[in-house]
């Protein structure tokens, strides 16, 4: 008896050392990211900023070495983009200035507003170390040889100052600003503002490098990689976002070689999404197990929650 116990205990110890070997090599596979396949969502950093992700294909790489990525903590991951198609309207570009990028109270640029006119962008705003006086330029959008965003303003106008270019209207205010580490994702070249996207968002942190960027209608349009010759992977679903491989947490769940796609139940218009908000949304929706012990999780709406809270305070009254 003595004898098959200790075998039993050797088995079961070489079975669990086995176990986590496997474990902690599936979840270092490719430093630990989340393959991530996106199609027609639209993707709240915050209240006042959103994106249209019209295609995405990428990976969720944790932050830190050795970790996961966990939706409930934005810091713990960065979406790397690969390839990429997305836009913006123009007031969330104005949000993310205001809110984010020129927020601090020295901020050289405060209430800025951003339309498109011409077929260019037009942005306004005030010069606060400048006794708040009011500036506009005109421009186009462009993408640098580093990816980033290039606005080149051909129209520059102050209110009783006189300005020779961007360098001459705020420039050396920002780059002072730069240098303290108080504005990060800006920086101004002669006539030229350029923008980072990796540094200019809120979290989660979005890498990739912009391949090209223009205008259509009333959005700004940003394509990452090269869309047209990235595998995208067929999923069976229109709207969705779909996460594959390694860990990934959200909530109580934690999900081994992950297998987890978040479907839009009613697709005639975008996934509206919300990461702060994502537990409204699955409390409304339902999920489902596929064969392969995957997750389809069905999700209302963000914007359609919004709608019914409203009508509920109206019923109240």
């Amino acid at each position: 008896m003595k004898k098959v116990a200790l075998v039993l205990l050797i088995g079961c110890a070489v079975w669990v050392s086995i176990g986590r070997g496997q474990e902690n090599s599936n979840s270092g596979q490719d430093g630990g990211a989340v393959k991530v396949q996106m199609h027609n969502v639209m993707y709240h950093f915050t209240d006042q900023i959103a994106v249209h992700l019209i295609n995405v294909g990428g990976s969720l790489v944790p932050t830190s070495a050795g970790h996961i990525p966990i939706f409930d903590d934005k810091n713990s991951f960065e979406l790397q983009i690969t390839a990429a198609e997305m836009t913006m309207d123009p007031q969330s570009l104005a949000n993310v200035l205001n809110t984010h990028v020129f927020a601090a109270n020295d901020a050289p640029l405060k209430d800025i507003s951003i339309t498109i006119e011409n077929n260019q962008l037009k942005v306004k705003g005030k010069l606060h170390k400048k006794g708040d006086v009011g500036f506009e330029t005109e421009g186009h959008l462009s993408a640098t040889a580093e990816g980033k965003i290039r606005l080149h303003a051909e129209k520059i106008r102050a209110l009783h100052l006189p300005v020779k270019g961007l360098m001459d209207l705020f420039g050396l205010d920002i780059a002072d600003l730069i240098k303290n580490g108080k504005v990060r994702g800006v920086q101004v070249e002669k006539d030229d503002l350029i923008l980072d996207p990796q540094e200019i968002l809120p979290p989660p942190k979005i890498a990739g490098k912009i391949t090209d960027i223009h205008l259509e209608g009333n959005n700004i349009v940003q394509i990452f990689g090269e869309p047209k010759k990235y595998p995208w992977i067929k999923v069976p679903a229109q709207n969705y976002m779909a996460y594959r491989g390694n860990k990934l947490q959200f909530g109580k769940l934690l999900m081994s070689d992950t297998d987890l796609v978040l479907i839009d139940p009613a697709p005639k218009d975008p996934f509206d999404f919300y990461l702060d908000r994502y537990k409204d949304q699955l409390v409304a929706g339902y999920s489902k197990t596929t064969p392969s012990f995957g997750l389809n999780v069905y999700m209302v709406d963000f914007n359609k929650l919004k709608i019914k809270t409203t009508a509920r305070k109206g019923a109240r009254k």
